[in-house]
């Protein structure tokens, strides 16, 4: 028996199915005794605790493994931690005599029918993370800690939908996870690859057709799940997670060594941050740069906006590590998919097209000035190269130009150091300002191509947004007849030109992109390994003819199909 889903995380697995039932818990509409309110208020806050340093432990395990995703729990503890949810649920216990329970599950329901009511897929990813809480704190409070502490080996989780604290948290039992509801780019889903967990979403009637230990094999990458596979299956799948394990430690070997392709030619490998922890910083072992430090997340997740010499700290902390390898520091980039606790932003109707990024410090000044203080400050310890995301125009760029020189101006009157050789650079991901590149590397020091959003706004495809992820195509034919356009453009001035969006760091996209002229990729940590194999197994000449044929081909599928790229 073949059920099929959605490939959410890739990867392949083999073994006994765990059936993962949560029923949903709808606590009982009884009062507390009197005289008994503390006793449950006290047992909440503690309760609270332990679910906050839950969270915090799993945070913790990702920022060694895939420090990118970790702010998704850190976003799960500011919710446990509202004060508005919690004064409510306080409310309920002392001042109604609601049990804690209760308490818990409805102040959390008025919220979440409020998320709910939106078609908004950003406002309702936000809800998945308030739903998330709350059957974590209903889950401590019946004292079910969910560790499949009972299990003996590794299994295949088979569930309705999954939480990925419940991935994160048990990482070392599971082999896969199947569910029937899920997207693939759920935090579940998120988790699931940042572990290499293979995962298949969206599968109609899972829990009606599997059994508790029931024999299956995964095939994520194809989406397909055999249940009761035969001998000749299993020896097929052992093969080819054994195959994949090998590819992993293979890939390794790569990881200290140069980005060179076997004819000679240097391929930077930056790498893209955004805290500046320890971890995320040890990979300057390993990377030629910073390819973008995302900043937006230092502002992010807190109640109140980071002031000067705070981001100063951060920064030159970055810089330092990096010593005179360039440290590319993207001025604050927030709207869109990213939000901040500590500032109401007005509702948008279309908010990736709307008030953020650049546009967002022009309309606060303040906030922009600070943060180009911060960075101008530090970039004495290092090699500071600024970059302006979200510019549509050379009225952009020339705006944006009269800030940072009004901020140089402040400093000199008040004698602050700062290093007048720094870089200023764009990201290009508006195709306004792709198709005029020529013109923008005359106002400009270098330039990174954000593959991610320039690929929304070329496709018209909220790249957040499920119902139209099949016309979000990464690999679509104007994707690389543009950027072969931009890079073009700024050999022709002399400037360096890099691309950091989630192609940059796939291995299968390696020929294409250096074909297309590119010597500068961006990524992840987890990818730089991968990438420096898949370059270091290329020549220059090989590259060209692969971007050749490329360019020829009509549809996005031609090329993934050409590429071998698996979706």
């Amino acid at each position: 028996m073949v059920l099929k889903g959605k490939s959410a995380a890739p990867g392949a697995a083999a073994g006994r199915i765990f059936i993962f039932s949560e029923e949903r818990y709808i606590p009982a509409e009884g009062l507390i005794a009197s005289g008994e309110e503390k006793q449950h208020l006290d047992r909440y806050l503690k309760i609270k605790k332990q679910a906050m340093d839950e969270l915090e432990k799993i945070r913790l395990s990702m920022e060694k493994t895939d420090p990118v995703k970790a702010p998704i729990f850190n976003a799960q503890k500011e919710i446990a931690d509202d004060i508005i949810i919690n004064d409510d649920i306080k409310s309920k216990i002392l001042n109604d005599r609601w049990t804690a329970d209760r308490a818990v599950y409805n102040v959390y329901e008025n919220v979440l029918e409020l998320l709910r009511k939106t078609q908004d897929p950003l406002i309702a990813e936000r809800a998945a993370d308030f739903a998330d809480v709350r059957s974590l704190l209903l889950r401590l409070w019946r004292g079910d800690n969910k560790n499949l502490s009972e299990i003996n080996e590794p299994v295949i989780i088979a569930a309705k939908e999954i939480m990925p604290s419940l991935i994160a948290g048990n990482k070392e039992k599971i082999l896969a996870v199947i569910t029937e509801t899920g997207g693939i780019t759920s935090h579940a889903a998120v988790i699931a690859k940042s572990y290499s967990i293979p995962a298949v979403f969206g599968i109609d009637c899972l829990l009606n057709t599997v059994k508790q230990d029931q024999s299956a094999a995964v095939d994520a990458d194809s989406g397909i799940v055999i249940c009761d596979p035969d001998e000749n299956v299993l020896k097929e799948f052992k093969i080819k997670c054994e195959a994949l394990r090998r590819d992993r430690e293979d890939a390794l070997k790569y990881k200290f060594g140069e980005g060179r392709t076997s004819c000679g030619v240097k391929i930077d490998i930056g790498l893209n941050i955004q805290s500046a922890g320890d971890e995320e910083l040890d990979a300057c072992e390993y990377t030629d740069s910073v390819g973008v430090f995302r900043t937006e997340f230092i502002y992010m997740g807190r109640n109140d906006l980071p002031d000067e010499n705070e981001q100063f700290t951060v920064y030159k902390k970055a810089l330092e590590r990096f010593g005179n390898r360039p440290v590319i520091l993207r001025t604050l980039d927030i709207g869109g998919d990213k939000k901040l606790s500590c500032m109401k932003l007005p509702e948008e109707e279309n908010p990736f097209l709307g008030n953020r990024a650049l546009r967002f410090c022009f309309s606060n000044p303040d906030i922009f000035k600070t943060q180009l203080r911060a960075a101008l400050r530090a970039s004495v310890y290092g090699n500071l190269w600024l970059m302006l995301p979200m510019v549509a125009s050379l009225d952009d760029i020339r705006r944006a130009k009269e800030f940072i020189a009004s901020v140089r101006c402040d400093l000199e009157k008040e004698n602050i150091p700062y290093n007048k050789d720094f870089k200023t650079g764009i990201m290009i991901e508006i195709p306004s300002i792709a198709l005029t590149a020529e013109l923008a590397a005359k106002e400009v020091d270098f330039a990174s191509i954000g593959s991610n959003d320039l690929c929304q706004y070329l496709c018209a495809a909220d790249r957040v947004n499920v119902s139209v992820e099949n016309y979000y195509q990464s690999y679509h034919p104007a994707m690389f007849a543009l950027i072969k356009k931009i890079v073009a453009a700024f050999d022709d001035a002399g400037k360096p030109v890099s691309l950091c969006g989630e192609i940059g760091g796939d291995p299968g996209a390696c020929a294409l992109l250096i074909g297309l002229g590119l010597r500068k990729l961006s990524m992840g940590a987890a990818s730089v390994a991968a990438v420096k194999r898949a370059v270091a197994l290329l020549t220059i000449k090989k590259a060209k003819e692969t971007a050749d044929k490329a360019l020829k081909m009509e549809t996005a599928g031609d090329i993934e199909r050409f590429l071998g790229i698996k979706k």
